[in-house]
């Protein structure tokens, strides 16, 4: 099947994307040009923002998804949300143009051959569709990581690159997961999400009960956890 053939048959709906992305490009060239505001903007300060407008959009997608069938107002937050953290995005990468070091065109150029280089299972080298059908998904993960090893030599430890800032719990599961203990540990087969849940909620009381912040606590275990499987000292701060 052809790149256009596929596109014809497998559209998405909604609009064109690349006028209204030239439009935006646009407003927010003119808004750093001719806004007090925004043209004193930088990513030192900008960096609130994101965290703020990440995690509103997380919690609106955690809606949707929570919702057999969203009503039209929590779609349109979405959308909303969505832009929002756009507008971040849109934002940086201008900072960047005014530097002259790339634009937006450059980062979405940049993301598409990385979608690419990671997805030989639908992609052939030269962007183009493959006729045959995907892999396993076991396969496909493996794919992924090892495109992605080859692409960053440097790291040496599995753990490299997952960000020190992320919240302790998203920091010691995106930890565990890279260490191949995502399906494995202690906790029995038929706990759901919910059961896990109050788990968590009951540990944390715990912790304040004894006067532990729950954040540090954890944050220094996983940081233990991650020097203890690469081989080096425990934390001790």
């Amino acid at each position: 099947m052809t790149d256009a053939a596929y596109r014809e048959s497998e559209a998405t709906p909604g609009k064109p994307p690349g006028v209204a992305v030239e439009r935006l490009v646009e407003v927010v060239a003119l808004l750093r040009r001719h806004c007090p505001w925004t043209a004193a903007l930088d990513h030192a300060t900008l960096l609130q923002y994101l965290v703020e407008e990440t995690y509103e959009l997380y919690e609106v997608v955690d809606d949707v998804a929570r919702t057999d069938e969203p009503e039209d107002e929590l779609l349109e937050d979405l959308r909303g949300e969505l832009g929002d953290v756009l507008f971040q995005v849109v934002l940086h990468a201008q900072l960047r143009a005014e530097a002259g070091s790339f634009g937006l065109a450059e980062v979405a150029e940049g993301l598409t051959a990385k979608l690419v280089r990671r997805n030989p299972h639908v992609f052939s080298p030269e962007g183009t569709l493959r006729s045959a059908g995907p892999a396993s998904v076991d396969e496909i993960v493996a794919t992924w990581q090892a495109v992605k090893e080859r692409e960053t030599p440097a790291r040496t430890s599995p753990f490299d690159g997952i960000p020190h800032h992320l919240p302790a719990l998203a920091f010691a599961a995106k930890t565990l997961q890279r260490a191949g203990e995502e399906r494995g540990g202690e906790a029995p087969p038929n706990d759901d999400e919910a059961e896990v849940g109050r788990q968590l909620l009951a540990l944390t009381r715990r912790a304040l009960g004894a006067g532990v912040d729950p954040e540090r606590a954890l944050r220094r275990a996983t940081l233990d956890y991650q020097r203890h499987a690469a081989g080096g000292p425990e934390a001790t701060a």
